[in-house]
């Protein structure tokens, strides 16, 4: 007798073992294919195993699996295991989801054991159902109280499922509808992955096309600036030119005056990027316009005696006054400013002539070091309308230079976030110059440049110099 019951025993141990690997090489199965697979092909393959291991290990004679949408309603997945080549369980449960055993099973989220479908009021029989059945076991396939769907197991005899048969079926069951959570989550992350890459994608297309149109604008500005140093009689002229972004706010201008004089400008936007920009076109269009547009003899207003009526450098510069009543009059409410140094050099007799708008101080350099600094006669243009605006005069010797610049040179960081500071250019001119212009802003710029090494350019850079001489050149 013990020999039997020792037996009997092992056979179960046996049979457990069985149903323990399956369910572990089935959880197996849906962890590796919900990571690699999409969400259909995961409910293809392990409803399939996991009905297979059910009615397998439960001795049922049929088995269904079907599962719910988040509304309870029975979607088109749905699986049938049938030993005796009858009826689908498909007809007899998932037709009357809101009724009899698999209703129960949905409404109380628990699990439905009928040993006697005869005596159990749970169990429906459907007209002309053809498979009589006494034994049913509908198990819910749940998680985190959500009903995925109900795994229903079915027999002709009574009495043949019990706990084990529902310790078997309920773990097939939660490792399915954990399954099914991670292919769910899966899915979402895909969608999710795939959505940020339509928008990554618009994104770069977005910005391919707005960088085509900086580009295009960074091009048009340049226009607006000078290419070449023109050639003047009696003056040698050089300038650079670097913006921090792809649109500046910082310019410069040579321009023609009437009687052999020249016009020079070194601007700067408060501001970087496309509003400092059209701001930059605005003010330049705006002094060519107005130094040029002023009858001689006209009252240069508010600019002082410095200018006699009728003398073409006071009649240009008067354009600064006027540039800034515009300004003021149509954008002082938008906080933007300008600062202006405005020169105008008579070629023939190297006087100079100079309004500086609220700008970086120029030089004034001869052969032995900084001769006159060019301290600002007047606020920055446009936030205050009736400024006054002073003109300055200064007479310059034969090989003088005027070096003019914006204060992206001076403000200009290291790596270390030192700036670069006007003391460092006064150290490169305190001996005088006795040279070209343009020899004078390539000391500079690399000097700049070799201070600010791998730092990013904070901003615009912009340099003039003007060497005037008693000679043609």
């Amino acid at each position: 007798m013990e020999l039997e019951r020792l037996q009997k025993e092992i056979i179960v141990l046996r049979q457990y073992k069985k149903i323990h690997d399956a369910q572990n090489k089935l959880f197996e199965t849906f962890i590796n294919m919900a990571r690699s697979s999409t969400e259909e092909e995961v409910l293809n393959v392990t409803m399939k195993d996991a009905l297979e291991i059910a009615t397998r290990f439960s001795g049922a004679e049929k088995g269904s699996l079907f599962l719910l949408d988040k509304n309870g309603v029975v979607t088109d997945r749905s699986l049938t295991q049938d030993q005796t080549g009858g009826e689908s369980p498909n007809s007899l449960i998932g037709k009357i989801i809101d009724k009899g055993l698999a209703g129960w099973v949905k409404d109380t989220l628990s699990i439905g054991l009928v040993t006697d479908a005869t005596t159990d009021d749970r169990w429906l029989t459907m007209p002309g159902q053809s498979y009589t059945v006494r034994s049913a076991l509908a198990v819910p396939v749940i998680r985190n109280d959500t009903l995925f769907g109900i795994i229903t197991l079915l027999h002709s005899l009574p009495s043949q499922f019990n706990q084990t048969t529902v310790n078997i079926v309920q773990q097939t069951a939660n490792h399915l509808a954990l399954a099914i959570e991670n292919a769910k989550l899966y899915e979402k992350l895909e969608q999710s992955n795939r959505s940020l890459e339509k928008a990554k994608q618009a994104v770069e297309k977005y910005s391919r096309a707005l960088n085509d149109e900086l580009e295009r604008g960074k091009k048009i500005q340049k226009d607006f600036l000078p290419l070449f140093p023109p050639k003047v009689k009696n003056c040698e002229i050089s300038f650079y030119f670097h913006a921090a972004l792809q649109l500046s706010g910082d310019f410069y201008d040579v321009f023609e005056l009437p009687n052999h004089h020249m016009g020079f400008v070194v601007a700067d936007v408060s501001g970087k990027g496309v509003g400092a920009s059209l701001f930059m076109a605005l003010t330049r269009s705006l002094l060519r316009i107005f130094s040029r547009s002023i009858a001689p003899g006209e009252n240069p207003g508010d600019l002082n005696d410095a200018a006699i009526a009728g003398d073409v450098p006071g009649n240009a510069l008067k354009a600064v006054s006027l540039t800034n009543e515009y300004l003021a009059r149509e954008h002082g409410k938008d906080g933007i400013f300008v600062t202006v140094l405005f020169c105008v050099i008579d070629q023939l007799t190297g006087k100079l002539y100079y309004v500086n708008g609220g700008h970086e101080p120029a030089f004034l350099i001869g052969k032995t070091g900084i001769k006159k600094v060019l301290h600002a006669t007047g606020p920055a243009l446009c936030p205050v309308r009736g400024a006054e605006y002073k003109i300055e005069t200064e007479q310059l010797d034969p090989g003088d230079l005027l070096f003019g610049f914006t204060d992206g040179v001076t403000e200009a960081r290291s790596k270390t976030r030192e700036f670069y500071t006007r003391e460092k250019i006064e150290a490169l001119i305190q001996n005088g110059i006795d040279d070209s212009a343009e020899a004078l802003l390539e000391a500079i710029k690399s000097d700049l440049f070799a201070f600010i090494g791998e730092a990013d350019q904070s901003d615009d850079i912009t340099m003039l110099a003007v060497r005037w001489s008693n000679y043609e050149c």
